[in-house]
Protein backbone atom coordinates (compact mmCIF):
# COMPACT_ATOMS: atom_id res chain seq x y z
CA UNK A 1 0.00 0.00 0.00
CA UNK A 2 1.36 3.43 -0.99
CA UNK A 3 0.54 5.01 1.99
CA UNK A 4 2.74 2.88 4.30
CA UNK A 5 5.92 3.66 2.81
CA UNK A 6 8.20 5.94 4.44
CA UNK A 7 10.59 8.22 1.95
CA UNK A 8 12.64 11.07 2.39
CA UNK A 9 10.64 14.11 1.63
CA UNK A 10 11.33 16.41 -1.10
CA UNK A 11 10.80 19.98 -2.05
CA UNK A 12 7.15 19.51 -3.56
CA UNK A 13 6.48 17.71 -0.11
CA UNK A 14 7.01 21.18 1.98
CA UNK A 15 3.19 22.49 2.19
CA UNK A 16 1.88 18.78 3.13
CA UNK A 17 4.50 19.14 5.92
CA UNK A 18 3.62 22.30 6.89
CA UNK A 19 -0.06 21.44 6.76
CA UNK A 20 0.20 17.77 8.66
CA UNK A 21 2.48 19.94 11.29
CA UNK A 22 0.18 22.52 11.70
CA UNK A 23 -2.86 20.30 11.80
CA UNK A 24 -1.16 17.64 14.32
CA UNK A 25 0.14 20.54 17.01
CA UNK A 26 -2.60 23.45 16.86
CA UNK A 27 -4.83 21.66 19.69
CA UNK A 28 -2.12 22.18 21.97
CA UNK A 29 -1.59 25.98 21.43
CA UNK A 30 -4.23 26.35 24.22
CA UNK A 31 -3.06 23.82 26.34
CA UNK A 32 0.72 24.99 26.81
CA UNK A 33 0.30 28.84 26.15
CA UNK A 34 2.81 28.82 23.23
CA UNK A 35 2.55 27.73 19.56
CA UNK A 36 4.27 24.13 19.72
CA UNK A 37 7.88 24.82 18.16
CA UNK A 38 7.12 22.08 15.42
CA UNK A 39 5.10 25.05 13.80
CA UNK A 40 7.40 27.62 13.44
CA UNK A 41 10.18 25.20 12.07
CA UNK A 42 11.61 26.14 8.80
CA UNK A 43 10.24 23.19 6.97
CA UNK A 44 11.88 23.69 3.40
CA UNK A 45 15.10 23.42 5.18
CA UNK A 46 14.52 21.04 7.12
CA UNK A 47 13.61 19.09 3.75
CA UNK A 48 16.25 20.21 2.09
CA UNK A 49 18.66 19.00 4.76
CA UNK A 50 17.22 15.70 4.22
CA UNK A 51 15.90 15.84 7.90
CA UNK A 52 11.85 14.98 7.15
CA UNK A 53 10.34 11.47 6.12
CA UNK A 54 6.95 11.11 5.07
CA UNK A 55 4.58 8.58 4.72
CA UNK A 56 1.24 8.52 2.79
CA UNK A 57 -0.10 9.85 -0.57
CA UNK A 58 -1.25 12.63 0.27
CA UNK A 59 0.51 13.18 3.05
CA UNK A 60 -0.66 11.59 6.57
CA UNK A 61 2.39 11.56 8.41
CA UNK A 62 6.06 12.44 9.19
CA UNK A 63 9.51 12.76 11.35
CA UNK A 64 12.09 15.08 11.54
CA UNK A 65 14.92 14.01 12.88
CA UNK A 66 19.17 14.94 13.13
CA UNK A 67 22.18 13.05 13.51
CA UNK A 68 24.64 13.54 16.02
CA UNK A 69 27.61 11.19 16.57
CA UNK A 70 26.03 9.27 19.37
CA UNK A 71 22.42 9.75 18.91
CA UNK A 72 19.61 10.75 16.70
CA UNK A 73 17.25 13.09 17.28
CA UNK A 74 13.58 12.38 16.74
CA UNK A 75 12.60 16.61 16.37
CA UNK A 76 9.00 16.08 15.80
CA UNK A 77 6.56 13.52 14.66
CA UNK A 78 3.67 14.34 13.37
CA UNK A 79 0.40 12.15 12.11
CA UNK A 80 -2.50 14.15 10.84
CA UNK A 81 -5.37 13.95 13.05
CA UNK A 82 -7.60 12.42 10.68
CA UNK A 83 -5.05 9.54 10.67
CA UNK A 84 -5.67 8.61 13.80
CA UNK A 85 -5.90 4.79 15.02
CA UNK A 86 -4.65 3.55 11.87
CA UNK A 87 -0.59 3.00 12.89
CA UNK A 88 1.31 6.09 11.39
CA UNK A 89 2.75 7.10 14.30
CA UNK A 90 3.88 3.14 15.34
CA UNK A 91 5.27 2.88 11.86
CA UNK A 92 6.93 6.14 11.89
CA UNK A 93 9.08 5.59 15.25
CA UNK A 94 9.54 2.28 14.12
CA UNK A 95 11.37 3.79 11.02
CA UNK A 96 13.23 6.49 13.45
CA UNK A 97 14.99 3.28 15.46
CA UNK A 98 15.56 1.76 11.50
CA UNK A 99 17.20 4.77 10.36
CA UNK A 100 19.18 5.08 13.29
CA UNK A 101 20.63 1.60 13.12
CA UNK A 102 21.41 2.15 9.40
CA UNK A 103 23.27 5.40 10.32
CA UNK A 104 25.39 3.45 13.32
CA UNK A 105 23.21 5.29 16.18
CA UNK A 106 22.66 3.03 19.02
CA UNK A 107 20.30 5.83 21.01
CA UNK A 108 17.36 7.65 19.77
CA UNK A 109 16.30 10.92 21.95
CA UNK A 110 13.11 13.31 21.96
CA UNK A 111 11.45 15.36 24.05
CA UNK A 112 7.96 16.55 24.70
CA UNK A 113 6.29 19.28 26.04
CA UNK A 114 4.94 18.37 29.50
CA UNK A 115 1.51 20.00 29.13
CA UNK A 116 1.14 16.73 25.98
CA UNK A 117 0.77 13.86 28.31
CA UNK A 118 -0.36 11.77 25.72
CA UNK A 119 2.97 11.42 24.45
CA UNK A 120 4.23 10.47 27.87
CA UNK A 121 1.90 7.71 27.88
CA UNK A 122 2.95 6.95 24.34
CA UNK A 123 6.79 6.93 24.51
CA UNK A 124 7.76 4.39 27.13
CA UNK A 125 5.23 1.77 25.27
CA UNK A 126 8.21 1.92 22.43
CA UNK A 127 11.11 1.89 24.53
CA UNK A 128 11.95 5.20 25.91
CA UNK A 129 12.72 6.13 29.31
CA UNK A 130 12.24 9.93 30.81
CA UNK A 131 15.66 11.29 31.57
CA UNK A 132 15.49 14.67 32.71
CA UNK A 133 12.77 17.26 32.42
CA UNK A 134 14.31 20.91 31.86
CA UNK A 135 12.30 24.14 30.74
CA UNK A 136 14.21 25.49 27.56
CA UNK A 137 12.89 29.58 27.20
CA UNK A 138 9.22 29.00 26.78
CA UNK A 139 8.86 25.20 26.74
CA UNK A 140 8.55 22.88 29.50
CA UNK A 141 10.03 19.62 28.27
CA UNK A 142 10.61 15.99 29.31
CA UNK A 143 13.36 14.70 27.60
CA UNK A 144 13.42 10.74 26.61
CA UNK A 145 15.66 8.16 25.17
CA UNK A 146 15.82 5.13 23.68
CA UNK A 147 18.82 2.86 23.68
CA UNK A 148 18.75 0.61 20.63
CA UNK A 149 19.70 -3.27 20.68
Amino acid sequence: MTGQVIRAAVAADVPAVRAVTDAAYRPYIARIGVVPQPMEADHAADVAAGRVFVTGDPVTGLVVVEEFPDHLLLDSIAVHPGAHGGGVGRRLLRFVDTHARALGLGEVRLYTNAMMWENQRIYPKYGYEAVERRVDGPYDRIHYRKRLA
